[in-house]
C-alpha cells in the first residue's frame, strides 16, 4: 500500500515557513499594491523584489519549473500543498515566481520556443524581470477556438497578424504576448490555429481599452481588448508547428487549471476562517451567532465542501505526478475545474451573509470573491464545457444495457441469483 496522508517532515518545514512568510510579510503588501504584475509601479518595485529575494534564498522560487530553468522542479502534489497557502494572497504567486499567465507561458516557451526565443523572453520571464500576457479569446467567439477569426498570414519571412482579442489579462504590463491566430483556414476545426510570440511594442498593436471587472475602478482594468493591425513578427516566433496552436494551448492550460484550483483551496480556507471568527464574535439576541443552528449548518456545509474539494485537487495532482501525462488526467482536471467556482461561491457567499451589512461592503473581500467565482467559471474554459467533457469521459467507461430492462433491475437479479444457487436453495428448502 502506497496510500498516505502525511507530508514529508522536511517539506512540511518548508510549508510552515511559507505559511508564516505569506501571513506576516506578503499579505500586508496586498493592502498596498493594487496589481503585483505592474513592474513599473514604484511602490511595487520597493516592496516586492525584497520579498522575492527571500524566496530565492530559501530555494522556493518558481517551484513549478525544473532546475534547468531555475526552479527546483516540484511535482504537482508538492505544488498543491504550497499553492493552497499562496492562494490566500493575490501578491504571493508573484513573490514566489509562479503567477499566471507567466507560469503557463514559461512552460510553452520552454517546450516549444527556439533557443533565441528562450534567451530573449523565457530567461527574463523566469527571472521575474518582465511579465507576459496570453492573447487567445475573441469578442465574437469567447474561448471557443473553432470560432476564432484573427488571422496570421506568411509574407516573406514574417507573419502578419490581423484581428481582435478580448480579455488578454495583464497585457498593459506585458513585455510580450502569446497570440493564437488562424494560419490554416481550410484545416479541421482544431488544426487551424498557430501560436506566436509577439513583442508588446510591435507596431500595429492597440489596446482599445483595459476592461475592469465589476467592483473595480476603471483605472484598475487589467483585461485588455486588443486590436492587431498588420502586426509583423519574424517567422521563427511561432511556438510549435503550423496548425498546432490548439495542442500547444492545451499543454499550457492543463497545468494552469490545476494550479488555479490549488490556490482556490487557500482562498476558500481564508473565507472559512473569517466566517468562523465572525460567528464567534458577533452577538445577537443574547448569544453568539455561532450558537444559531442555521449558522452552524452554514459552517458545517462549508467545511465539508472545502475538504471534499481539497482532496479532489490533491488526488488530481498526485495522478498528474504519477502518469506525467495531462491527457490521461483530463477528466480529473475537468472535475476540479468544474467544482472550483461553486465551492468558492458558496463559501464566500456564506461568509458574506454571516458578516451582514459589513459583508456586502467594500470593507470586506467577500463581494469580490463571490464575483471571482464567476470569473473562475469562465476562465480556461466554461464550467459547462468541462462538465460536458467529464461526462463524456465517464460515459465512455460504461456500456448500455443489453436487454429491455437495466442491469440493476431487481426481478432479473433475483432470478439470476436463484439460478446461480439453485442446488443450495433446494437443499435449504428440504432441510427446513
Amino acid at each position: 500500500m502506497g496510500w498516505d496522508f502525511e507530508t514529508d517532515p522536511d517539506f512540511q518545514a518548508e510549508l510552515d515557513w511559507i505559511d508564516w512568510f505569506v501571513r506576516a510579510e506578503v499579505q500586508p503588501v496586498d493592502m498596498l499594491v493594487s496589481n503585483a504584475r505592474d513592474i513599473r509601479d514604484p511602490l511595487r518595485a520597493e516592496l516586492i523584489p525584497p520579498l522575492q529575494a527571500k524566496v530565492r534564498e530559501r530555494g522556493l522560487w518558481a517551484c513549478h519549473l525544473g532546475p534547468e530553468l531555475g526552479g527546483p522542479g516540484y511535482g504537482q502534489l508538492k505544488l498543491a500543498l504550497m499553492n493552497e497557502i499562496l492562494g490566500r494572497s493575490h501578491t504571493a504567486p508573484v513573490v514566489f515566481g509562479c503567477q499566471s499567465p507567466d507560469s503557463g507561458n514559461a512552460e510553452i516557451l520552454a517546450r516549444f520556443g527556439t533557443d533565441v526565443l528562450r534567451k530573449r523572453y523565457l530567461e527574463p520571464l523566469v527571472d521575474g524581470r518582465i511579465v507576459s500576457a496570453f492573447s487567445m479569446t475573441e469578442p465574437q467567439g469567447g474561448s471557443d477556438p473553432t470560432q476564432f477569426v484573427t488571422r496570421a498570414e506568411l509574407h516573406g519571412g514574417e507573419w502578419v497578424i490581423n484581428g481582435e482579442k478580448w480579455f488578454s489579462s495583464h497585457a498593459r504590463y506585458a513585455s510580450f504576448l502569446i497570440v493564437l491566430a488562424v494560419t490554416e483556414p481550410d484545416a479541421g476545426p482544431h488544426r487551424r490555429q498557430s501560436m506566436f510570440v509577439v513583442p508588446a511594442d510591435t507596431p500595429g498593436i492597440t489596446i482599445v481599452r483595459n476592461v475592469a471587472v465589476a467592483g473595480q475602478g476603471a483605472e484598475d482594468g487589467a483585461h485588455a481588448y486588443i486590436r492587431y493591425e498588420d502586426v509583423r513578427v519574424p517567422a521563427d516566433h511561432m511556438l510549435g508547428g503550423r496548425g498546432q496552436g490548439f495542442a500547444v494551448a492545451q499543454t499550457r492550460l492543463g497545468g494552469g487549471r490545476i494550479h488555479h484550483a490549488m490556490r482556490t483551496v487557500g482562498l476558500v480556507r481564508e473565507a472559512f476562517a473569517m466566517m468562523c471568527e465572525r460567528a464567534l464574535s458577533r452577538v445577537t439576541k443574547g448569544e453568539p451567532l455561532a450558537r444559531k443552528q442555521l449558522v452552524q449548518a452554514m459552517i458545517a456545509d462549508s467545511w465539508i465542501e472545502i475538504e471534499q474539494f481539497r482532496l479532489l485537487v490533491l488526488r488530481t495532482a498526485w495522478r498528474i505526478d504519477r502518469y506525467n501525462d495531462y491527457n490521461r488526467v483530463r477528466a480529473d482536471i475537468s472535475a476540479v475545474k468544474a467544482a472550483m467556482p461553486k465551492v468558492l461561491h458558496d463559501v464566500a457567499a456564506r461568509a458574506l451573509q454571516i458578516h451582514g451589512s459589513l459583508g456586502i461592503s467594500d470593507e470586506m473581500p467577500f463581494g469580490a470573491w463571490v464575483l471571482e467565482s464567476f470569473q473562475m467559471g469562465l476562465a480556461d474554459g466554461a464550467t459547462e464545457i468541462h462538465k460536458t467533457n467529464l461526462a463524456r469521459s465517464l460515459l465512455a467507461e460504461h456500456e448500455p444495457a443489453a436487454g429491455l430492462f437495466p442491469s440493476g433491475h431487481l426481478p432479473a437479479r433475483r432470478a439470476a441469483a436463484r439460478e446461480q444457487f439453485a442446488e443450495r436453495i433446494e437443499r435449504a428448502v428440504h432441510a427446513g
